[in-house]
């Protein structure tokens, strides 16, 4: 593992981990680098993904959208590059945004931000 970054380390799951755990969903999806917690974004309501970094202190995160290869790091808030994680690289391309489906209310767009 180097500076938060563990590229052996798979993904915890296909959607956030607390979201599903409860009755939560989420528009995007970010995977920690460094122990492969996936985490919704902050335009989600819960923000699991910054609550993630917040309580462990692990501070790179990958998009874990489809098409997306972006890292942000929550202590200099820069996005760059960097290594390949293990697969899967992405939540399925056949899941919905938001999701999970049943989950997400019909006003959503008024409760992101």
């Amino acid at each position: 593992m180097s500076n938060g970054i563990d590229p052996a380390v798979p993904p915890g799951g296909d959607g956030c981990q607390e979201c599903l755990a409860g009755d939560g969903w989420w528009v995007h999806l970010r995977r920690c680098a460094e122990c492969g917690h996936v985490g919704c974004c902050d335009s989600s309501p819960a923000q699991h993904g910054t609550r993630h970094f917040e309580a462990t202190g692990h501070p790179i995160v990958q998009s874990f959208e489809p098409g997306e290869e972006w890292f942000y790091d929550f202590r200099t808030r820069e996005v760059g590059r960097g290594p390949e994680l293990a697969a899967p690289t992405s939540h399925p391309r056949d899941q919905p945004v938001p999701a999970p489906a049943d989950r997400v209310p019909a006003d959503w767009r008024k409760l992101v931000r």
